[in-house]
């Protein structure tokens, strides 16, 4: 099968194209970088031709809320337009858990934008919504310091290993479509503030996590349980400390 990954240069898009290609299938790894551009255009329609299935891995360059929405929104039909007229089969987007629950937060209504557009379309889709990547704890930790404290809330997070995610977008794209939206998420449910504290102890980060009660996400006041699922969701099987030895074992010099 023809397989067209958008955003496959990424971070779980290169893995995801890697995957898809083991299994020898023809994929495209599509991004700017190399001429495929679903903010303009460009490239667009020729790499589509073709193809049976679509995976939507791209992300806004920028967070800031009108440029968020303006990319989503655009790249979306954009992408969908040239589906429609390619014949595509099956649409995949990656997504995340409780994005229609986090109204004040600007990324979120961006991507639920994404899904609506996916939904009204008319070409078969998947929707796959993931919790928060265990590889982004880093980030998390650096978006609520100030100067050496951490502040984080009791928010509820289940962060899954790329490794799953990549397991979980390569099962689904290769199925039937399902019209509708599939969760995933790890295997392991924290706090915010204390899976992150573990985090810099781990790696041996003097930062101290304070636990202020502040439910804060990306600058907006988001529901204790809007970043887990609420019902039934496949979970990973790589836990925290799997994912640390997976880590270690790939940092490590030989």
């Amino acid at each position: 099968m023809k397989i067209v990954v958008i955003g496959g240069t990424g971070f779980i898009g290169s893995k995801v194209v890697n995957q898809l290609r083991e299994y020898q299938h023809q994929v495209i790894a599509a991004s700017p970088s190399n001429g495929i551009n679903t903010l303009t255009g460009e490239g667009l329609a020729e790499a589509i031709k073709d193809a049976d299935i679509v995976i939507d891995l791209s992300n806004a360059p920028s967070y800031e809320e009108k440029a968020v929405m303006d990319f989503f929104q655009t790249s979306g039909r954009n992408l969908l337009n040239a589906e429609i007229n390619a014949g595509v089969k099956h649409h995949v987007a990656l997504s995340i858990v409780g994005v229609d629950k986090m109204e004040n937060v600007g990324y979120m209504l961006g991507k639920k934008a994404q899904e609506d557009i996916i939904k009204k379309s008319g070409v078969p889709y998947t929707i796959i919504r993931s919790t928060q990547f265990l590889d982004f704890l880093a980030g998390i930790a650096d978006q609520a310091t100030i100067g050496n404290e951490v502040h984080l809330s009791n928010v509820k997070i289940q962060p899954i290993a790329a490794v799953d995610v990549v397991r979980f977008i390569t099962k689904h794209s290769l199925d039937i479509p399902k019209n509708g939206t599939i969760e995933i998420a790890g295997p392991e449910r924290f706090e915010m503030f204390e899976i992150v504290s573990r985090y810099l102890k781990d790696v041996n980060d003097p930062r101290k996590v304070i636990p202020d009660g502040k439910p804060i996400y990306f600058g907006g006041e988001i529901p204790l349980n809007a970043l887990v699922p609420a019902g039934q969701a496949e979970l990973g099987t790589i836990d925290f400390e799997q994912w640390r030895r997976l880590q270690l074992a790939t940092t490590t010099p030989k």
